[in-house]
């Protein structure tokens, strides 16, 4: 079990993540003092359950006076089971789960109750980390790249190197860790590429009553039809200057790109769409990056891999090659941000999601019987 060192700022962090590919909470303990990662602690996963799920994929866009208490309801209930299995924790990191995404239009909305779920497990909730960011013109996400600087300080990087998550939207970060502090100019570069598995999932529960392509095994059998992945870049996201960012459902045309092909020529299909998302986003990053590290479930699939590593000019691998765990990087990102927003450190910063300076997002609330 990790244990604080008295006297100084170091914390021990609790992050939680339920991402857009709604397969349920990853959660996760960092040793840290909001800029150095000191250690990575015990983590653990809740499952969504199908009617969870189904909840969850009802309330997808819908905003705060809609009817989302149910969606809620799942959030919390999975987010309290789920967290108070961890001991000896200082902090915690709550991002929730994202209903809607619009930075340029009505904001971002994660559905979950920061204050509530300080009281249900006794403990300080960083929480709504998003919405400050939003407020001050940037687009909110993605969020991670502060924390995938210390991840490149933590492994030794010395090169410019992109950390590539591919859960339901895919975003990259390019780190050039030569730079002392992430908000520095010139240290990142991060938006979203575009979608990865988001329709793919939602292909593969329509056409096959099932959540996901696994390893990539229907993908395998079929054929890429040119036409579609030609008329899906042809969309001016791709031309877009980041930073930039995608709700979930941004790219719900795609599943129509493919209605007419056979179930493995769509999912081969659908799966090359999201790998040349990441190499026309790779055209933004100033100089070709040392390596791709790749987290998320995308990296479990190996048809994904390999049409990654056709189309980029450098090697990309699991973040797991490096000593990290691709699984939780996300709740571990939230547990660091969580000990950034209690120090007032920033968490964001132009070059990671446009917003017009270095900002702090995120409130913090403690249980009401602890709050001073």
């Amino acid at each position: 079990m990790l244990k604080p060192k008295t006297g100084t700022l170091r914390m021990r962090a609790l992050g939680a993540m339920s991402g857009t590919s709604l397969d349920g909470v990853d959660a996760a303990v960092v040793e840290t003092d909001g800029e150095q990662i000191f250690a990575f602690g015990p983590s653990d996963y809740l499952e969504y359950t199908p009617e969870q799920r189904a909840v969850l994929s009802a309330a997808l866009g819908l905003w705060w006076e809609d009817d989302v208490a149910e969606a809620t309801q799942v959030v919390m209930a999975a987010h309290e089971a789920l967290l108070s299995r961890f001991r000896d924790v200082d902090i915690v990191g709550f991002h929730g789960q994202t209903l809607m995404h619009e930075p340029r239009g009505r904001g971002t909305h994660q559905a979950g109750d920061g204050a509530e779920l300080a009281e249900r497990l006794q403990l300080p909730v960083v929480w709504d980390f998003r919405s400050t960011d939003v407020q001050l013109g940037g687009e909110g996400a993605p969020l991670a790249p502060f924390f995938h600087f210390a991840c490149a300080k933590y492994i030794g990087a010395k090169a410019p190197v992109a950390f590539l998550n591919m859960g339901g939207v895919g975003n990259i970060t390019y780190v050039d860790p030569s730079f002392a502090k992430p908000e520095a100019e010139g240290a990142l570069l991060a938006f979203d590429t575009g979608p990865a598995n988001a329709p793919l999932n939602d292909f593969m529960q329509a056409r096959r009553g099932e959540p996901f392509d696994r390893d990539g095994r229907l993908a395998a059998q079929g054929t890429v039809v040119e036409g579609a992945l030609e008329l899906f870049l042809d969309d001016p996201y791709f031309s877009r200057i980041p930073p930039k960012s995608l709700d979930r459902n941004a790219f719900g045309d795609m599943v129509g790109l493919v209605k007419e092909l056979g179930d493995a020529d769509a999912a081969a299909t659908l799966t090359a769409m999201s790998a040349a998302a990441v190499m026309r986003a790779m055209e933004h990053c100033p100089t070709p990056p040392e390596k791709v590290l790749v987290t998320g479930g995308g990296r479990r699939n190996p048809v994904l891999m390999e049409m990654l590593s056709v189309s980029l000019d450098c090697p990309v691998m699991a973040v797991e090659e490096v000593g990290l765990d691709g699984d939780m990087l996300e709740a571990q990102a939230f547990a660091y941000l969580a000990v950034r927003v209690a120090r007032g450190l920033p968490t964001s910063c132009p070059s990671t999601t446009g917003v017009k300076m270095s900002v702090g997002g995120g409130q913090v609330s403690k249980p009401l019987k602890t709050q001073a």
